[in-house]
Parts: C-alpha cells; structure tokens; sequence
C-alpha cells in the first residue's frame, strides 16, 4: 500500500481579483521510503501542493490519505498529532535566530512535553547525524546557509517522522553545497526509511537524488513516473522545457536558438545503459568510415553510466545509416528518427 495516496486534489483561493485554481484534481501514489520529486517552474502550484500533504493548506476538494487515513477524518486535535510523523524543511530555514543551534532541535521535543534532559540528548544525537555536533552552541547568524539546513533538518527529524517534506530546500544554496545536502537526504532516507518528498523547480536536484518525479504545470500533474523514464523520453512539453533549461539549450528562436537545415537523415540516441567511459560515437565513425555531425547533445556521467542523448546527422551521401544504426543499438543505445530541424542553441560538431 502506498504510503501518501492523493486523489483528486484541488485548492482554490479567492483573491480580490477573482478565484484562482492552484491546484486542480491532483492525483499521486508515493510509495513507503521513496524519495519522490515534484517539479514544476515558478508559480505552478508545487508548493500548495505539499503543504496540502500536511494539511497546512486544507485543500478544498479531494482527499490526501496517509498510510490509508484520510487527513481530513481527523479532528483538529488528531491532526495535531498525525502532523507530528510529517517534518518540514523550508527554503528559508525558519530556524529561531534568538536560540542557539542546540535549543532550536529542542524546540519541537518541548513543546511535545520531553523533559529538558531527554530533548537536549535526542537533539545531540541528531545533530552529530547532520554533521553539526560540535556547533551547538552557535546561533544562526553565525552559520553558512548549508549548515542553518543541516539544523532545519535536524530540528525536523526531532519528532521521528515517518516523512520528511522538503519544500525548495536547496534552492538558496550554491550547487556544491546544495549537493552535500542531497547527499545528507539520500543518507537519512536509508538510516531511518523516511519516505521523502522534494518540492524543486531544478531538474538537476530531481536527477540526483529521486527514484520518482510528477511534473506540475497550472496546477496539474502533467506527467509522472520513473526519473529514468522522464529524463529519458520526455512527454509533456513542461517536462521538455524542464530538462531543456536544466541543460541550457536555447528552447526557441526567440529565445537565442537557431535553426538549422540540415539535409542528411537524422536521428535521437538515447543514453541509459552503456559506460559513460566509452567512446561510443568516436568509435562509429572508426568503424564505417563514414563522418557524423553531432546537432545536438547533453550527456552526463551518473555512477559511471552515460545519461542523456546526442541528434546525430548522416551525411547526405552516407549509404551506411541502417548498419551504423545497428551497431548504436547493439551497444545498448535507444535510437529515434528526427523528422523536423534541431534546435542546437548555435552549437554544431563534426566528426
């Protein structure tokens, strides 16, 4: 049974202006210890979403159940408690500037009713997880945006969740340390089997460190699945211009982009197996002989296996394209043909 389970979520608010729709029969299945993203550019609706998943926004139709209960059966005092099991952690940290790094993990333990003694111990634990044990005496002032994270974190851990929501969690960090905070996530994924939940806007932090994505576009999920699955064969156009901005690629010819006519066959490999290490193309052109201009291309080493894909463009007299195509797809390559003219952002290679 999945552990989060949304259905037909929607949320409306009323401003002066009129009703806006932020969120429009939303519908998921996250699964029990599963770091699951949700992604969608600014103003899509991601973040009234997750905070429906806690029932700080009550949404104002459809259901959110948690471990088969649906949310909005609780009392006001129940919820209380079941909010308990679901952490939080914020772009802005939301740390007490006025407390030390120790008091702000204690926090939520006292208003549990822990004593003194027991808060400031779970606290302690908790901090050495996060890698801060030796600044809990420090105040936020005094920390680096990645270490006032850590505690967030720490402080959310505090009341041993069952899941952790991570609202833009990264996104006012540097990319070094927005890494080391991921890696920070994946670790208490599997120490404590938290089924986590990240809100982002950046494909790159999806790519890292989720199993599963769901686009959202105006309010509505656009497209889920496996990460693989949407890096690899993008359907919705919001996931195209997700994964297009995350490589950099001009997305139109307004936008910078150029297009280009070319008059070979052209076609769309797929990395998603063989070693990032080998030399594929190079190693084609060796073989038959025969040139290929890479249009376009974005690959990338994850764990040592080539992710992304490459347009590839036969030369107009090439009479090797069908052997050449073989000889990419016995080496574990998807291949897809490419009828229109490629976007290649003003970038263009020859081998």
């Amino acid at each position: 049974m999945s552990e989060i389970v949304i259905e037909n979520l929607c949320k409306t608010f009323s401003t002066k202006d009129g009703t806006v729709e932020a969120l429009k029969n939303v519908n998921l299945n996250i699964e029990s210890g599963d770091i699951y993203g949700i992604i969608g550019m600014s103003g899509a609706g991601k973040s009234t979403l997750v905070r429906c998943i806690n029932f700080l926004e009550v949404p104002t139709g459809g259901k959110v159940f948690i471990n088969g209960k649906s949310l909005g059966d609780y009392s006001s005092k129940e919820l209380r408690k079941e909010r308990e099991k679901i952490g939080m952690i914020f772009q802005h940290f939301n740390l007490l500037m006025q407390k030390n790094v120790l008091e702000n993990v204690c926090f939520p333990l006292y208003i549990q009713g822990k004593s003194k003694k027991e808060a400031r111990a779970k606290a302690l634990e908790l901090l050495d997880i996060v890698g801060l044990g030796d600044r809990t005496k420090a105040y936020p002032a005094q920390l680096s945006g990645g270490q006032k994270q850590r505690v967030a974190i720490a402080r959310a851990l505090a009341s041993d969740p069952k899941i952790l929501l991570c609202d833009e969690a990264t996104s006012a960090l540097d990319p070094q340390t927005t890494s080391s905070i991921l890696s920070l996530l994946e670790d208490i994924n599997r120490r404590f089997h938290i089924t986590i939940v990240i809100i982002t806007h950046q494909m790159s932090v999806v790519r890292e460190i989720c199993s599963h994505v769901a686009i959202v576009q105006n309010g509505e999920v656009v497209e889920k699945g496996t990460v693989d699955e949407i890096f690899t064969h993008p359907k919705s156009d919001a996931a195209k211009e997700l994964l297009r901005n995350d490589r950099g690629d001009a997305s139109d010819t307004k936008k910078g982009g150029e297009y280009l006519i070319q008059s070979g066959e052209k076609i769309r490999i797929v990395f998603s197996e063989n070693s990032a290490f080998e030399p594929v193309i190079a190693k084609l052109v060796l073989k038959f002989n025969e040139p290929v201009n890479i249009l376009k291309a974005d690959t990338k080493n994850v764990g040592g296996v080539a992710k992304g894909e490459m347009i590839l463009e036969f030369a107009p007299d090439c009479t090797k394209q069908k052997e050449m195509k073989q000889y990419l797809i016995d080496r574990g390559l998807e291949i897809e043909e490419v009828e229109e003219n490629v976007d290649t952002g003003s970038h263009k290679y020859d081998y």
